[in-house]
């Protein structure tokens, strides 16, 4: 029987929406979208880009707080956590997004509490907000706040077997250090356009049903 570890992205993977781009939209002064462009153009990496334009934040904390409170997640994620738990797998949520809005859905929608990795998000002002980026690494290619690579190194360091579950392109590198890929959005195009061994699915309905097929080592996606 393979045992998995499973990497899971946050935003539009687990949230129906990005987090932080509905936050830029809603609080961001208008240069947020200029550090976008560079971050896109390649001048510049997602680390940096995020602390650039959380930077451009004009929000109070209950400002934050009623927009994540408006976000919704994917009604499916709690069945899809409790059947990779019924076989004993871990599963850690991976996100170059922010800890603070993970926190807070998970626990406003009455999820399981599980490990997360994300980029710390902090006030340092009434109306002023700061990002630091403790699970960044000097190896990522991407320079992202946090390395998900390194993540599925960790997993392949003790013998198990990597899922990664995501959907755009924070995604694209660990796509690539793993065993299999459960793919939405961009994420699908990458995979396909790489030979990368993945299943495209729609949301974590469609993650749950494919679960039994993990458990024996000889299944061939």
């Amino acid at each position: 029987m393979a045992t998995w570890s499973v990497l899971c992205d946050f935003d539009g993977t687990i949230s129906t929406s990005d987090v932080t781009d509905t936050l830029l939209e809603a609080f961001g002064k208008p240069q947020w979208r200029e550090i976008e462009a560079e971050w896109l153009a390649g001048r510049i990496g997602s680390r940096v880009c995020m602390q650039q334009q959380i930077a451009c934040l004009d929000a109070s904390r209950q400002e934050l707080d009623e927009a994540i409170d408006a976000m919704g997640v994917d009604e499916a994620f709690a069945a899809f956590v409790d059947a990779v738990r019924t076989h004993g797998w871990e599963l850690s949520i991976v996100s170059d997004g922010l800890d603070y809005a993970i926190e807070h859905l998970l626990r406003r929608h009455h999820l399981p509490a599980l490990p997360f990795y994300a980029n710390r998000l902090r006030q340092v002002g009434e109306r002023r907000w700061r990002l630091d980026s403790p699970h960044t690494d000097k190896a990522c290619c991407s320079d992202s706040g946090t390395c998900k690579c390194a993540f599925a190194r960790r997993a392949r360091a003790v013998g198990n077997k990597v899922l990664m579950i995501g959907d755009g392109r924070s995604d694209f590198c660990v796509a690539g250090n793993a065993d299999l890929v459960f793919a939405k959005g961009r994420l699908i195009t990458h995979c396909f356009d790489k030979r990368l061994p993945h299943v495209p699915i729609s949301g974590f309905d469609d993650a749950v049903r494919l679960i039994p097929a993990l458990i024996e080592p000889e299944t061939v996606f």
